[in-house]
């Protein structure tokens, strides 16, 4: 009996134990069941966990779309490769017929084969070799010389001024801004890249837009555009100029170097004769803009004569007495005036050892600080030369005729086509260094009195391979005064003095109303009748 009792137990213990086991089995089936795709991202992208299976099938997807993006575009650059293959093939065609016609044009026997990238890389730069980047060309004349641009962020200073006749482009074409503005972005790209200033072990600071001080272009039309531009470097006397060259293509940096201008003097030459009163208003404007402000300049002045030499030196003395500045040389020649004499004395009486940068320099002549950093920037001894273009002053009683009181000589220094003009046949005013001045001969000392000297030097620099520089500059000024041409001049001389007199008088409208005067004040006179009988 007690077995019975002992197999029931046992019986019913093993029936327990079995429904523990089904129910532990169910729970860990029901605990351990994959989630779906849809939770499996939910948890993903809300941060919470889940299982590796998860994350690999996840994976799995995203590699998959990407293959098949892949292979959509392999297909999309194989049809495009398929395209240039069949114009390729229909360019060769072409060029085949026109060679066996002999109707071949010069210049294209080269895309006759099969470019290639090297080829491309080979073309584009014998393009910069061919064009006046990095050295200058022999020129035949003065004619052939292509003329810079100059522009800052807000205006563009041009010569080639069309049918509106403006100094500056105004306002700037919309192709023309996007062109400079992409330039200059590609200029800051460059300057801040990892690769700038390799010689440096850290790039002090990062370049922006507010660093762009000035550039100069041009563009030769079989060749590309240049783009020489000028940024704030470290310091008040640094600066960084860049030379990009775009090909009728992406723009290339050609060269891109810092320069130090702390060290740059410049000797000022001034010819002079007589003039007290004007040279009164130079010197006025040297202590201001070279004294004051700048302080790297050394003024010789060669004055012909011994007729009012005095009150010249006085103002010499008077000035140093004031400013303390002793930077001054006076050269005297007892010898009918001559501008070339002048200037070529003046250049070879430098007695200091430094190859000094020499500014040719009128008595006449209005210059700002700016104008003496594009002087030291765009003249490098052996290399080049800088021939700006000046803003010519029309006559202020004719400009402010009705004004009570003429303005000042700084509010009347607005470049507006109703008070002056590029004078682009002047080659006076120009920056060189002494050795390429001696280099190229100097000035004809055969030229006695005005005019031609400075075009005989000038026409020395085309005919060598130093680079010209000749831009319109915004910081040089003509200011207008009497011109009278001496009955002693040879014909051709005469003529030329005439018509600089000419010009310098006003503006072609405001020629034609002094002109018709008499015939417009008829007209007024006439209208204000009509208006008073009706």
């Amino acid at each position: 009996m007690f077995k019975r009792w002992l197999l029931a137990l046992l019986a019913r213990v093993g029936l327990i134990v079995l429904g523990l086991c089904c129910c532990l089995s169910l729970f860990y089936l029901l605990a351990c069941k994959p989630t779906s795709r849809a939770s499996q991202q939910s948890l993903l992208w809300s941060g919470g966990a889940t299982s590796k299976e998860g994350y690999m099938a996840l994976l799995q997807e995203r590699e998959d779309s990407h293959r098949h993006y892949i292979n959509s575009l392999t297909k999309q650059i194989a049809q495009l490769k398929e395209a240039l293959q069949e114009r390729t093939q229909q360019l060769q065609e072409s060029l085949e017929k026109a060679k066996t016609r002999g109707i071949l044009p010069q210049g294209l026997e080269s895309l006759h084969k099969t470019p290639t990238q090297t080829d491309l890389k080979d073309f584009l730069r014998s393009q910069l070799n061919q064009a006046e980047v990095i050295s200058g060309v022999q020129l035949p004349s003065e004619y052939a010389v292509i003329p810079f641009e100059t522009f800052t962020l807000r205006r563009v200073y041009q010569l080639e001024t069309g049918l509106t006749r403006h100094p500056e482009e105004r306002p700037v074409r919309r192709d023309h801004r996007d062109e400079l503005i992409s330039t200059v972005e590609t200029a800051l790209h460059v300057l801040n890249g990892p690769q700038q200033h390799t010689d440096n072990t850290r790039r002090k600071r990062a370049y922006s837009p507010s660093d762009f001080i000035e550039g100069m272009t041009r563009t030769v039309r079989d060749r590309g555009t240049v783009y020489e531009l000028t940024f704030k470097g470290d310091g008040p006397r640094g600066f960084t100029q860049l030379v990009l060259f775009r090909p009728f293509g992406p723009v290339m940096k050609v060269t891109s170097e810092s320069v130090d201008t702390r060290s740059m003097l410049i000797n000022i030459i001034v010819p002079l004769s007589k003039r007290p009163d004007t040279f009164r208003q130079f010197i006025n404007n040297f202590r201001e803009v070279c004294i004051q402000q700048d302080g790297r300049v050394h003024l010789t002045v060669v004055y012909f004569g011994r007729d009012q030499i005095d009150q010249v030196k006085a103002m010499l003395d008077q000035t140093t007495r004031e400013t303390r500045f002793r930077s001054f040389t006076l050269i005297q020649l007892n010898e009918e005036f001559s501008r070339g004499r002048g200037l070529d004395v003046g250049a070879r009486a430098w007695r200091h050892s430094q190859n000094v940068l020499l500014f040719f320099c009128d008595v006449d002549i209005h210059f700002t600080a700016d104008f003496l950093t594009s002087c030291r920037l765009n003249a490098e001894p052996g290399k080049k030369v800088y021939y700006p273009v000046l803003f010519s002053q029309y006559n202020p009683s004719i400009i402010y005729s009705n004004q009570t009181l003429l303005p000042s000589v700084q509010q009347q220094l607005v470049m507006r086509k109703d008070t002056g003009f590029w004078r682009d046949f002047g080659f006076g005013m120009t920056c060189q260094y002494r050795s390429d001045f001696l280099n190229i001969g100097g000035f004809d000392r055969n030229i006695k009195g005005w005019g031609l000297e400075d075009v005989h030097l000038y026409r020395k620099y085309l005919h060598s391979k130093l680079m010209v520089i000749r831009c319109p500059s915004r910081g040089l000024f003509h200011l207008w005064h009497e011109k009278n041409c001496a009955d002693e001049l040879p014909p051709d001389k005469y003529k030329m003095c005439m018509q600089t007199k000419a010009m310098s008088e006003a503006s072609h409208g405001q020629l034609g109303e002094l002109l018709f005067k008499r015939e417009i004040e008829v007209h007024l006179s006439s209208q204000k009748q009509k208006n008073r009988g009706t």
